[in-house]
């Protein structure tokens, strides 16, 4: 096809990863469709209605550009910039976020316009009013590194493709242009992101340069960049939205570049946009090292093969479409982020703001942990061993350029989100499942981030627990839970390396779950320094921010003690006790209240799916002998809280993570554990499953028999022999082998059940 020719003449739209033609041609890859083409079950618009708030755009696997719309509209279900009930752009931004409940990003931002044009962000229904055009979904296509979309208001067709570090653009404007150009913002960006510093030159006749600085989530963000156009420039015009100034030759601390061409451009404008968080030099390196061509079907194409081989890992057969689409789209979540964040020389901006240079390694960010150490992290290990030591290392080096471990971090920052020590387990598990990185300096590390003075840890250590009298930001209990299961990844990687007191100290601080445990309510309650329960209790409400619990309420946190089943167990009075109020949380209603945060989604009784405390609850049951029932509520949830529609996620996408719950669930198992690698059975989905592991071997999940009513598991084989455990290990998966289930339509009286099979 001919890039002038790819709107006018085909009309070709791809609808849930199929081709549909208009007019008169088909496009061969339409014709020819591999059957080894993973991508085509990928629906990038899943998850952007609803509140899934799922990145729409072009990127290719965990790059660091992620080219995409973003819109006029601001608000929680704008976090990535793009809402599906929206119909307006304002510009196609280099960096989103996805599946997150904060906006940020957005920076570089480019519109293509004609005519003169205001650069306010204006306001509806008038287009006139500033920047922005509106757009019909009807003219819309997005695939796995491809998005294009008509702007109603200029008649402009925009395609956009990318490679890890640079976006490229393809405008064709209408025939009859007048005064065509491109519109470079520095200005805008999303939700809490304001510009604190930008800068914007004339390079050459065809090439703009300049960075962008900004606070927000991330507090100091740093983004320098280079554009190189397939025409040459006509005029530049550097402004804001007080001043014109035209100049080529003037350097200008500035918010808005201007690049006009001639009229009537016979030929797609193409533009390459290339990122480094270091410097406009690093840049343009990037740019000569990933695209040194102006071949943007190649692109496109290169884009294509890269998600082909990372979904590629797993190949899957199902009982129908819709399950095949679901599963390829939200594999296809999971590999959005982490993002590289340096350049392709080793180059990269360090948690100390300082500029470090290590070719050895890949550096990464957008490190979501309190949602993506639950199952995007385990699911990392399994499937992407290639990656999984730079994290390591990563994470490591942001240690010690800031002191701790990441919690939460954003574009070299550390935002402090959520709560507890997510990085903990993190890295506990790679050390556990055999991974390399320096384990002294890991267990350093785990020691200094748990012991510091900051989001109450220190009454943790002059308590044994943090009381709701002291800590006065609240979300005692959610803290104090989250901090014993990382006490408990600590403790594991001190035992590895014979440090005995520490284990023991972090060991004893593991339990410290029991504290907030009240027998007479059996439920975990905020507690105050002399050992008094908070009153008035309602385990139904939930204050955002304000009470005892991280977007939940005490129905959800009782159970947030994956690393201590049999303990959790105990503190209930025994297994009977135990399973009548497990049963009891996915049957009881009761009002939240009008404060609950808007994350508290995706409701099973109080089970809540929408947000990641509750993702490991289901699969409890196995613990105490009754797998049937993690059986029953996996195949509910998967079947009834995911579908391929576009608001087919029952709560946001936290980077990752609700797509990874889905792909491990639906592959016949979930890590509980936060970190060593026992990985519980549930119910699959899937027919068959090979996985990509390590060393070059794989590993086969077959279902036998399975369909709807067949979701429980009978009997199980692995590498042929008799297999009785209602879990698998780690190091099973990665040896390569088959593990056969037999399905059923009745719970099994003995799989799982005796106490010697279980996790």
């Amino acid at each position: 096809m001919k890039l002038k020719n790819h709107f006018k003449a085909t009309k070709l739209y791809w609808l849930g990863g199929m081709c549909v033609m208009g007019l008169l041609v088909v496009f061969a890859s339409c014709n020819k469709q591999k059957a080894n083409s993973f991508s085509q079950y990928v629906d990038p618009f899943i998850g952007t209605d609803g509140h899934g708030h799922v990145f729409m755009g072009a990127n290719v696997p965990f790059g660091l550009v992620q080219l995409g719309p973003t819109q006029i509209t601001h608000g929680w279900d704008w976090c990535s910039g793009y809402h599906y009930s929206d119909s307006t752009i304002v510009g196609f931004g280099h960096m989103h976020l996805s599946g997150t409940g904060i906006g940020d990003l957005g920076d570089i931002s480019l519109m293509p316009v004609m005519g003169d044009v205001k650069l306010t962000k204006g306001s509806l229904p008038d287009q006139k009013s500033g920047l922005y055009s509106f757009f019909s979904h009807e003219k819309e296509t997005a695939r796995p590194g491809y998005y294009a979309v008509h702007l109603d208001r200029f008649g402009i067709d925009v395609e956009l493709t990318a490679t890890k570090r640079v976006g490229f653009h393809s405008y064709t404007f209408p025939k009859s242009s007048e005064n065509p150009a491109v519109v470079i913002d520095l200005e805008r960006g999303i939700g809490w992101d304001k510009p604190t510093e930008a800068f914007i030159k004339m390079e050459n006749d065809t090439t703009i340069s300049g960075y962008r600085y900004s606070k927000g989530w991330a507090k100091d963000q740093r983004v320098y960049f280079i554009a190189v156009f397939s025409q040459p420039i006509k005029k530049f015009t550097i402004l804001d939205t007080i001043r014109m100034s035209d100049t080529q030759k003037e350097e200008m601390r500035s918010i808005f570049g201007k690049v006009n061409f001639d009229k009537n451009l016979s030929d797609p404008l193409l533009v390459k946009v290339a990122l480094s968080p270091v410097s406009v030099e690093n840049a343009a390196m990037n740019l000569r090292a990933e695209l040194p061509h102006s071949n943007f079907e190649k692109v496109v194409a290169d884009a294509d093969a890269a998600w082909n081989e990372q979904l590629g890992k797993i190949e899957v057969e199902m009982s129908n479409d819709a399950d095949r689409r679901l599963f390829y789209t939200s594999l296809y979540h999971t590999m959005i982020a982490p993002s590289v964040f340096g350049d392709v020389n080793g180059d990269y901006r360090g948690a100390d703001y300082k500029v470090h240079r290590d070719s050895s390694f890949t550096n990464y960010t957008t490190f979501s942990l309190w949602d993506t150490y639950r199952a995007a992290h385990p699911l990392m290990t399994i499937i992407h061993p290639e990656m999984v030591e730079d994290i390591g290392k990563t994470m490591l080096n942001i240690y010690q350029q800031q002191g701790k471990l990441p919690v939460w971090h954003l574009m070299g920052n550390e935002t402090d989100c959520m709560v507890g020590n997510p990085g903990i387990p993190v890295l506990a598990d790679l050390i556990l499942k055999g991974y390399k990185v320096d384990e002294q300096l890991a267990f350093t590390a785990m020691k200094k981030s748990a012991t510091l003075d900051d989001r109450g840890m220190n009454w943790l250590k002059q308590y044994g627990y943090v009381p709701y009298d002291k800590e006065k930001t609240f979300e005692t209990v959610a803290k104090g839970l989250e901090y014993a299961l990382a006490d408990w990844a600590a403790a594991k990687i001190a035992e590895r390396l014979g440090k005995t007191e520490d284990a023991k100290y972090f060991n004893q601080r593991s339990k410290s779950y029991q504290k907030y445990f009240d027998k007479k309510t059996q439920f975990m309650r905020g507690l105050s320094s002399t050992g008094v329960f908070r009153e008035p209790f309602n385990p139904f409400h939930s204050v955002h921010m304000e009470d005892d619990y991280t977007e939940g309420n005490a129905w959800q946190y009782t159970w947030l003690v994956p690393h201590d089943v049999p303990g959790l167990i105990n503190l209930f009075g025994g297994e009977k006790a135990f399973v009548a109020k497990l049963d009891s949380l996915f049957v009881v209603k009761g009002d939240m209240g009008e404060k609950a945060s808007n994350d508290i989604t995706g409701l099973i009784g109080q089970y809540a799916h929408g947000n990641e405390p509750s993702h490991h609850i289901t699969y409890l049951y196995p613990y105490v002998g009754q797998p049937y029932k993690t059986a029953e509520k996996v195949r509910y949830i998967l079947s009834e809280l995911y579908h391929d529609k576009r608001d087919g996620l029952s709560g946001n996408e936290d980077v990752g993570q609700m797509s990874a719950w889905y792909i491990l669930s639906s592959l016949g198992f979930y890590q509980v554990a936060p970190a060593g690698g026992i990985y519980v059975f549930g119910s699959p989905l899937v027919n068959k499953a090979t996985i990509k592991v390590k060393n070059g071997k794989t590993f086969t999940v077959i279902a036998k028999n399975n369909n709807k009513e067949n979701i429980y598991i009978q009997s199980a084989k692995l590498n042929g022999k008799t297999y009785s455990k209602s879990f698998i290990k780690f190091e099973n998966m990665i040896a390569g082998g088959t593990l056969e289930f037999e399905m059923g339509n009745k719970p099994s009286k003995t799989f799982g059940v005796a106490k010697k099979d279980r996790p």
